[in-house]
């Protein structure tokens, strides 16, 4: 579905669980004459689901999200709207997490506390179908350790996790009980224990302060 005003415009969706931000980018994007909001969301689930039904150009997304993260839903959304390019949006400028999000799908990586000056380069660029790493990122630094990973193979321990296990855990540490967590993945809470054990087994851990402990670590959840 793009834009009816103009057909030219870059139809923008926007992904944060702050409505300050969400109003916030929204203002500056639809100032540009060129770019066009369709919508947005404040969890990663809801993302996901809007996302697919309206393909937009770009998507605008906040790396720490409720029920699903930013990192998991650029892979979901990759992989059902190719034509859909991300920005990720984020305060971790760790390069971790820079090589996690552009493995995912994402084609731009911006922090927050520059969002306001580049998110509009960022948009611009990756429908042209270029790479966006904020300013602050040294881009040769990226791809070095990029080129390191792959040639060592040196995983992070999150890579050892299934995607349904990388779901199941940041639902377990957001507080969710079993039961819930089975009713919004449309699983049964046995195999939802049965996920959670073997996420747990995988990462070494043995108490939810531990798992709650990586998942921010690793960006999976907001600290």
């Amino acid at each position: 579905m793009k834009c009816q005003d103009n057909p030219m415009s870059i139809s923008v969706f926007i992904a944060d669980d702050h409505a300050i931000i969400r109003d916030g980018l929204r203002l500056l994007l639809e100032a540009q004459p060129d770019i066009k909001v369709v919508g947005d969301a404040a969890d990663g689930r809801q993302t996901v689901y809007q996302v697919q039904q309206i393909c937009p150009d770009v998507v605008i997304m906040d790396i720490a999200m409720p029920e699903l993260n930013g990192i998991e839903a650029t892979l979901h959304i990759r992989q059902s709207c190719p034509s859909t390019q991300v920005v990720i949006l984020s305060i971790y400028a760790t390069a971790e997490h820079i090589f996690r999000a552009l493995q995912a799908g994402a084609l731009g990586y911006i922090l927050k506390e520059s969002a306001a000056i580049e998110v509009v380069n960022a948009v611009r660029a990756v429908h042209a179908g270029h790479r966006y790493l904020c300013k602050k990122i040294d881009e040769i630094m990226v791809d070095n350790y990029i080129s390191r990973r792959r040639v060592s193979e040196i995983k992070s321990p999150i890579e050892s996790l299934s995607p349904r296990e990388r779901e199941i855990l940041q639902l377990v540490v957001e507080g969710k009980a079993s039961a819930e967590i089975a009713s919004i993945l449309s699983l049964s809470p046995k195999t939802v224990e049965t996920y959670r054990s073997r996420l747990m087994q995988k990462l070494k851990v043995n108490d939810i302060p531990s798992l709650v402990k990586f998942a921010i670590q690793h960006g999976l959840t907001p600290g």
